[in-house]
């Protein structure tokens, strides 16, 4: 039996029909083509599915997709405005924070829900915030070093 969601996707009402043992990250995926949220594990563990629901960063592939019901989801493909990156994305690219990309869409999603919050977010904060996501490939020194260049650009600073 499929049930009816509403809620805020990417800033625009959305409305889906969809079976309620579904996991947002395969109705993302699947049903909604946005295919920026990666699997990873499937377990919640490594981060590379993270969204932002309500602003804060969600592990999408254990989140039932009716808990969004209502609320606001944002993914990767979300954040951009007007063909604007937003600052992370803007700083991951300047600081050649990503090698495979495969954890990117996550990190930056868990590094904006943070910036969020606190845009005055010191570096040990940071590593703190990212510990959990995973990355394989090594990048974690410049991914901080994004997160720290978009922070003061979203104080007002360069």
């Amino acid at each position: 039996m499929e049930v009816k969601i509403n809620f805020t996707l990417n800033g625009k009402k959305t409305t889906i029909l969809t079976d309620p043992n579904q996991t947002l990250l395969w109705v993302l995926r699947n049903q909604l083509g946005l295919t920026g949220t990666k699997y990873g594990c499937g377990n919640g563990f490594c981060g590379a599915c993270t969204v932002l629901i309500n602003k804060e960063p969600v592990r999408s592939c254990i989140t039932p997709v009716t808990d969004v019901s209502g609320k606001e989801v944002i993914t990767i493909e979300g954040l951009a405005r007007n063909g604007k990156l937003n600052p992370v994305q803007k700083a991951f690219v300047e600081h050649d924070a990503l090698q495979c990309g495969f954890c990117t869409p996550g990190m930056i999603m868990t590094a904006t829900g943070m910036l969020m919050k606190n845009p005055a977010i010191t570096r040990k904060e940071i590593i703190e915030g990212l510990e959990e996501n995973l990355c394989r490939c090594g990048a974690h020194g410049r991914i901080i070093d994004a997160v720290e260049s978009a922070a003061k650009e979203m104080k007002g600073g360069k």
